[in-house]
């Protein structure tokens, strides 16, 4: 179906972000699994705890406001995860490892975080606001994520992974 109205992007953007979110319910658990540092695997997992509820929370803007989520896949969560777990592939597991990770992490917060953005913005626009409380929680979490990956690189993985070459 093209897409034709501001209602028609919207629901496209709503469907592409909820299959970026089902995407990385997938990869978090690698992300993990990957992880040295014991605090990031951590992170990882609560994050993935956060993305189970983003995904339920669209499933519930698309129900309160009689939508029908379209069947995409989110080619940019994709490049983005497929970059991710070739980087898993190529680094050795340790410090170097967990840095790239943090900073894979935070391109797709980033991706995210646009992402809900726009939503908000085009909710705003077309009325839906029942959707804004929705949307503008999982916002913060992605926020919250990004800046407690960031303290993350801060605090030791980036002088970690240099100390350990």
């Amino acid at each position: 179906m093209p897409i034709k109205t501001p209602a028609d992007l919207f629901i496209h953007d709503l469907s592409d972000t909820y299959s970026a979110e089902k995407q990385m319910t997938r990869s978090l658990p690698k992300l993990a699994r990957a992880a040295t540092n014991p605090d990031l695997a951590q992170a990882f997992e609560q994050h993935l705890e956060e993305t189970r509820a983003q995904v339920e929370r669209i499933e519930e803007i698309a129900e309160t406001l009689g939508l029908k989520l379209k069947r995409i896949k989110c080619e940019g969560m994709e490049g983005l995860v497929e970059e991710t777990m070739s980087m898993v592939d190529q680094v050795e597991q340790g410090p170097v490892l967990d840095a790239a990770l943090i900073g894979a992490a935070q391109k797709a917060e980033h991706y995210e975080i646009a992402s809900y953005t726009s939503l908000i913005l085009m909710a705003k626009k077309l009325g839906h606001a029942a959707a804004l409380p929705l949307l503008q929680a999982t916002l913060g979490e992605e926020q919250a994520t990004d800046k407690r990956l960031g303290a993350m690189a801060e605090a030791s993985a980036i002088e970690q992974a240099a100390a350990a070459t």
